[in-house]
């Protein structure tokens, strides 16, 4: 994968793009505005040059002529950008002065406002060049002849276009020094701004392994607030489970180390005995206290398992299943185990209630409530499995209960109401609920015993 780039080259890149396209539209105004410019100077040129040839115009006999002043044809020199023509046109239409074939002024031409003369500007082609045309129309009255002669004046295109190309190289030359000074004082005012994240990341990097003090937001700009409370929140809920593991993993050993100190006790105390019968007892009581071991390791298993099922939940992993399906499957399986202790095992589900979860999780979730309540429901008792819309789980019981000052205490880890058992099975249930974002509660049976609420709403689908 490609490494990604800095935020501040980003941020250049995105502004030097952004000034480009403000600098191509501002170039193609500032073009525009250039060649109007040069328009009305030049227009300016054209009807002043159209005026003078105008102030030349006499009639001898009733015959028109132009003397062209000095002036008019000064104007008329040749230059390094292009080229002016002149014609002078009679009122019949016949060619008094100048050159011939000048373009006409295209048919609905409108006459300009922008000056008092009887003047119409516009664009035509002569000898293969584009021209800019000024039709002037002057009244003439002399001595035996009157009447409205045409002059018109027509110039290249290339001194104004030359204009209009220094004026618009000029404003971009402007422009982009411009646009390149505010990139570097942006690059600059950029990189002052991001020295405080770049302290942050170096106080980050230079911690230990095992620092997961808060960060200190001291000092640090409103933006980057946010981001440092979002690194003590994970810092937190870091710390939190290591501490949470570093208690487990204490507590583990703690219930491991009595009873394998007490079966290897056992163990050495029947290999000193003569009388089979003591080596039997022995055996006896070391396959119990095994048996007890296997069962605690599972459960510390079932937890350890819970933290990884949580994860594959909060990542999206979350199946839809049929919670009255699981329901029978697990009431088929613990049948016989409730048959053996003469305790009736019944299951009320009949419709499908569809939840989303993690099948494991919650067949251990259903396995530890009903192994429980069968652990604790006396001979010729009752248990009920139910499973009722939307998303509720109810397991009840004919056993003795739990006082209601404990209801909260049975999910703790190792807690024991009595000597037997090792305390885990209600904090695996705990555990798995806070997984699923369920709500799991304790009520007083009728007429006795315990009733386990598990309400799915969170993950309910």
């Amino acid at each position: 994968m490609d490494k990604p780039g800095s935020l501040r080259g980003r941020l250049i890149r995105r502004l030097a793009l952004l000034l480009t396209v403000i600098l191509l539209v501002s170039s193609m105004s500032a073009y525009w505005s250039a060649r109007h410019a040069a328009d009305t100077a030049y227009d300016r040129t054209l009807l002043a040059s159209a005026r003078a040839i105008s102030d030349g115009l006499y009639a001898v006999e009733g015959t028109l002529s132009a003397n062209v002043p000095y002036i008019a044809l000064d104007t008329f020199a040749y230059d390094s950008a292009g080229r002016i023509y002149y014609q002078v046109i009679g009122p019949g239409g016949e060619l008094v002065s100048g050159y011939e074939d000048l373009p006409a002024a295209p048919p609905g031409a409108q006459r300009t406002n922008d000056y008092p003369a009887l003047a119409t500007f516009y664009d035509g082609e002569y000898r293969h060049q584009g021209v800019r045309v000024v039709s002037f129309l002057q009244p003439v009255s002399e001595p035996g002849f009157t009447g409205m002669v045409e002059i018109r004046v027509a110039e290249t295109q290339g001194a104004r276009e030359r204009m209009a190309r220094d004026l618009l190289y000029g404003t971009l030359w402007r422009m982009g020094l411009l646009a390149f000074s505010a990139l570097l004082l942006v690059w600059l005012a950029v990189s002052a701004a991001l020295r405080p994240l770049d302290a942050l990341r170096r106080a980050v990097a230079e911690r230990a392994s095992d620092d997961l003090q808060p960060l200190p937001d001291t000092g640090l700009p409103r933006e980057l607030l946010p981001l440092v409370n979002a690194l003590n929140q994970f810092n937190h809920r870091l710390r939190g489970l290591f501490e949470r593991q570093s208690q487990f993993i204490a507590d583990a050993s703690h219930e491991l180390r009595t009873p394998l100190a007490a079966l290897k006790a056992r163990i050495e105390l029947g290999l000193r005995a003569q009388e089979p019968e003591v080596w039997h007892s022995t055996l006896q009581q070391a396959a119990q206290n095994t048996d007890r071991l296997t069962h605690l390791a599972n459960q510390l298993l079932s937890l350890a398992r819970i933290e990884s099922g949580a994860r594959a939940i909060a990542e999206g992993g979350a199946m839809r299943l049929d919670l009255s399906q699981l329901a029978r499957e697990l009431g088929l399986a613990l049948a016989p185990l409730a048959h053996a202790r003469g305790i009736a095992l019944a299951l009320e589900a009949e419709h499908s209630v569809w939840i989303r979860g993690e099948p494991t999780l919650l067949n251990e979730l259903l396995c530890n409530l009903v192994d429980n309540a069968l652990a604790h429901t006396p001979e010729g008792g009752n248990v009920v499995l139910r499973v009722l819309a939307p998303g509720v789980l109810e397991v009840q019981d004919d056993g003795p209960g739990i006082p209601e000052d404990e209801h909260e205490r049975v999910f703790e880890r190792f807690y024991r109401r009595r000597a037997q058992g090792s305390g885990l099975g209600l904090a695996i249930v705990g555990e798995i609920c806070r997984a699923h974002q369920a709500a799991i509660s304790l009520h007083q049976g009728q007429p006795q015993g315990l009733l386990v609420r598990v309400e799915f709403s969170g993950l309910g689908g």
